[in-house]
């Protein structure tokens, strides 16, 4: 199986901690070099030691808010101007948790722009030197809620089903020039946002933390929350050469909580 990524050129959003940075650590030991997306220059610094530094492995950061999309737009066009990107990985932390009837249009417009608009203007930034490299891969992190709604999570819901259909028209679009673009669904994974989400749900029922983490973990087959790395492999292999005929899939790796294929 060909999971080599040396040579290959890596922009991974939301990679100061949780999935994103799993995903850069991933991507990294396979050989790509990666380019670290977030608000904080200082933190990015000091995570570039983290990553694997093979022989030839060259790693930067670029420090980007999403909440300005014009900011975002120059600096990665100012980026693709330096070096190809070979694989794009989509990830932006999630909308704030709450009941659909209770979110202000504020919530939805913001959302909309810090994960679809940003994710396609990034791909838009990327594509042609895809496009010339002959290897591009696209991947999403978003959540299983596209095949399942979530309670308590309604902008959340409505936004990544958004970004489920915009990836879905693009991979088709795109598949002919060597570009695959996929989507990958954490189920309940051990980061800040989970343990904001257990700590929401145990004031409001005035259950215990350990008692809502109990519930929660007991509607998943596998028995426990995933680990960021095991979300990260996954983005890894779809990265990969391996995974040259996969596209357009929206892949969830939930320790089987969903009910539905």
């Amino acid at each position: 199986m060909n999971l080599n990524l040396k040579g290959k050129n890596a922009l991974v959003c939301g990679s100061s901690k949780g999935i994103g940075l799993a995903a850069a650590i991933e991507l990294a030991k396979l050989g790509a070099n990666i380019t670290l997306v977030s608000r904080s220059a200082s933190i990015m610094a000091n995570l570039t030691n983290q990553l694997s530094h093979e022989e030839g492995q060259r790693h930067d950061f670029l420090a980007a808010d999403f909440s300005d999309t014009a900011d975002l737009k120059r600096k990665v066009r100012g980026l693709v101007v330096t070096k190809p990107i070979h694989i794009l990985v989509n990830n932006t932390g999630g909308p704030p948790a709450g009941p659909i009837l209770e979110s202000s249009e504020e919530a939805f417009l913001d959302a909309y722009s810090k994960h679809l608009i940003c994710n396609h203007l990034l791909a838009k930034a990327v594509i042609p030197g895809m496009r010339k490299e002959g290897y591009g891969r696209i991947i999403n992190v978003i959540s299983t809620s596209v095949k399942a709604p979530l309670s308590g999570l309604g902008v959340s819901n409505t936004v990544r089903a958004a970004v489920a259909n915009w990836a879905k028209t693009l991979a088709n679009e795109v598949g002919a020039d060597g570009i695959t673009v996929n989507n990958v669904l954490p189920g309940a994974t051990n980061t800040d946002r989970l343990r904001d989400i257990i700590e929401n749900k145990a004031a409001k029922s005035g259950k215990a933390v350990e008692e809502v983490t109990g519930g929660m973990q007991a509607q998943i087959p596998l028995g426990r929350f995933a680990e960021p790395e095991e979300i990260g492999a996954a983005i890894a292999f779809l990265a990969s050469p391996a995974a040259s005929y996969i596209t357009g899939v929206a892949l969830a790796v939930d320790g089987g909580r969903l009910k539905n294929m």
